[in-house]
């Protein structure tokens, strides 16, 4: 092959990317597309349970295999809405954006404002289940979304906040899985330091110092519990639960200073891994259980976004390309939703037979915790910059780059 043939065989595929993303930035705007299917999605759940009528409307797909159709059928509506409401929380409680952007909020403003009561008040025919094992992981998921929407909690009736604590203490009386769920429980204790109110410090004590001292495995990943799984759930709860519980102790005084370094050290380096996950198509490895989360794999990335903790070796905007990418690879395939627009259990599409013996239709909206970075301004950088591409492409067409490096705490 003579020189010149060689050298534009290896500027294609470069060439190629660009227009690719230049045509991205040709069609509607991240943030409108980012908008569009953060609606689709949550609008059923957050729209029903405002009117009284999730139970009625939602349907509850279980696998074949389920362990427990009773229960799981029972848990499967806080699922959805605590799964639901961590997600779009940061959105909620910012300002600003386009007028129907802004509409769209106030609407849901008021939707999740009717939907909180609604799933305390024992009254209620859309009353939510509190107690027993699988609720006490949604409960964790409704305190978070609180925990990042300091606007929803501060706008709820007092005789709602009062309700939701009872709610939120009824979780007590379940002892967590000795895994991932121990940060259960402290989020919710998290939850109670953040807003006032008497909490349990060891629940907090516990589930920190376990990941801290004991489950760390190296390279920004933990185990999750005494095993180390090749998964997706130092994303979908450990990172993001970790940083988000010190985060509502801040206030409280130094308690972490000793782990704080650390885990930011750790944040950092698992955000360049998640990165590097995403393929130049938005495909990603479908490895580990609980796969049909989708987007939520990259919670933990959508997270350090919306912290503004990226690591100076990822630009905001090509994360945002990034999770645009799988956005669209995740949610664009026929049979995602049903006819009525609720979630289908699947990665890509309808697929069932993907789902572990505890994946109903309300697990499957932990997706939500893709949106995070919709928390951010259409002015912030995460927006606003040019279209970038991510790793996968800039390696994959020749571009240069640096090499990967583990990383090393001692």
């Amino acid at each position: 092959m003579d020189r010149t043939r060689k050298k534009t065989c290896l500027l294609l595929p470069a060439l190629l990317c660009f227009l690719s993303l230049a045509a991205q930035k040709k069609e509607e705007p991240d943030r409108k597309l980012w908008l569009h299917y953060m609606d689709r999605i949550a609008r059923p759940v957050l729209a029903n349970l405002a009117a009284g009528t999730l139970k009625e409307k939602m349907p509850v797909v279980l696998p074949a295999n389920v362990d427990n159709a009773a229960s799981r059928t029972r848990a499967s509506y806080l699922e959805a809405f605590g799964r639901t409401l961590s997600g779009i929380a940061p959105w909620l409680n910012g300002e600003g954006g386009s007028p129907e952007e802004q509409a769209l909020r106030e609407q849901y403003r008021a939707w999740a404002i009717k939907a909180v009561a609604r799933a305390v008040d024992t009254s209620s025919k859309d009353y939510l289940a509190w107690s027993g094992g699988q609720p006490l992981v949604d409960a964790s998921f409704f305190a978070l979304g609180l925990v990042r929407c300091p606007w929803l909690w501060n706008h709820l009736a007092d005789s709602t906040r009062a309700q939701v604590v009872v709610a939120l203490r009824r979780t007590r009386g379940t002892v967590p899985v000795y895994s991932n769920w121990i940060l259960f429980s402290s989020m919710i204790e998290a939850f109670f330091c953040k807003y006032g109110y008497e909490y349990d410090k060891v629940r907090i004590e516990f589930g920190i110092r376990e990941f801290a001292q004991h489950w760390y495995v190296g390279d920004g990943m933990f185990s999750d519990g005494m095993n180390f799984a090749f998964d997706y759930y130092n994303s979908y709860v450990i990172q993001p639960y970790l940083v988000n519980i010190l985060a509502a102790l801040e206030d409280k005084g130094a308690t972490y200073a000793w782990f704080a370094p650390q885990l930011e050290k750790i944040t950092r380096r698992y955000a360049e891994l998640q990165e590097r996950m995403i393929s130049a198509d938005g495909s990603f490895p479908v490895t580990g259980r609980s796969i049909t989360y989708r987007g939520g794999a990259f919670h933990h990335l959508a997270d350090m976004s919306l912290r503004k903790k990226l690591p100076a070796s990822l630009s905001p905007a090509q994360v945002r390309c990034a999770l645009t990418a799988v956005l669209k690879k995740t949610m664009a395939a026929s049979q995602t939703f049903t006819a009525e627009g609720w979630l289908n259990i699947g990665l890509s599409g309808r697929q069932p037979d993907l789902a572990e013996r505890y994946i109903n239709t309300g697990s499957v909206y932990l997706c939500m915790n893709l949106f995070l970075p919709l928390g951010l301004p259409e002015t912030d950088e995460f927006w606003a910059s040019p279209a970038r591409p991510w790793t996968a492409i800039k390696a994959w067409s020749g571009e240069q780059l640096p090499a990967d490096h583990a990383l090393d705490l001692h």
